[in-house]
């Protein structure tokens, strides 16, 4: 799990085939990797992935076929910036929303705006995905924990202060770009719950006994 609270970023220096998929090596020299071992869960852009390999300041993730068509990881190539984002501990404060690192799909940067010294971003989300967006509730983008600010069809906005941008990739992201959305995991949720019928033999309420007979509690008369 984590919080959607960038850490730091990092560059792609490699990307290798392995076996009909890649394995990526970035360097990032202001990550905290004092204490990230091998088999460890790193948020990359909002990916979850597996540190498989370690050296200094650098880390390596095999990606699987499915992440690298159904998110950016797919269109990396070296160099190219990433947010970075170690697994929450129990301990630590929830700054941002929980986030599963379990991206739901691609959006598309349609506009940015500047408000005041703060941009307002217009970013497209997939149809599928749009109805679990609501307005005041929270999106992972590029996995950053955001507010929506608002909701105009399958469009949402959202509001970034100048730390953020500053702090994460946002600041090399133009209009068109494309971007990896996780909605937040309560949608899920509340969608099945809703799409679920009733139990047809529901269990017992307290002091009722399966069969028709009478429970008693604390021994019989």
């Amino acid at each position: 799990m984590f919080t959607g609270i960038i850490q730091s970023t990092g560059r792609v220096t490699r990307s290798e085939p392995r076996g009909g998929d890649l394995r990526f090596t970035l360097v990032a020299p202001d990550f905290d990797v004092g204490d990230i071992a091998l088999g460890d869960s790193i948020a990359v852009s909002g990916c979850c992935l597996t540190v498989v390999e370690r050296e200094g300041d650098t880390l390596a993730f095999d990606v699987s076929n499915e992440s690298l068509a159904l998110t950016t990881l797919g269109g990396l190539l070296e160099g190219d910036a990433v947010n970075l984002e170690p697994a929450l501990r129990l301990s630590d404060r929830l700054g941002g929303h929980l986030v599963s690192g379990h991206v739901d799909g691609l959006g598309r940067i349609v506009a940015i705006e500047p408000d005041a010294r703060s941009q307002r971003w217009r970013i497209e989300a997939p149809q599928a995905l749009a109805r679990y967006i609501a307005a005041k509730g929270s999106i992972c983008v590029d996995g950053v924990s955001l507010t929506v600010n608002a909701i105009d069809g399958n469009e949402f906005e959202v509001n970034l202060v100048p730390h953020t941008v500053a702090h994460t990739t946002f600041h090399d992201r133009r209009e068109g770009d494309r971007v990896n959305l996780e909605i937040d995991m309560l949608a899920r949720y509340v969608e099945r719950l809703s799409q679920t019928s009733p139990h047809p033999n529901p269990p017992p309420r307290a002091g009722e006994g399966r069969g028709g007979g009478e429970t008693r509690v604390g021994g019989g008369e």
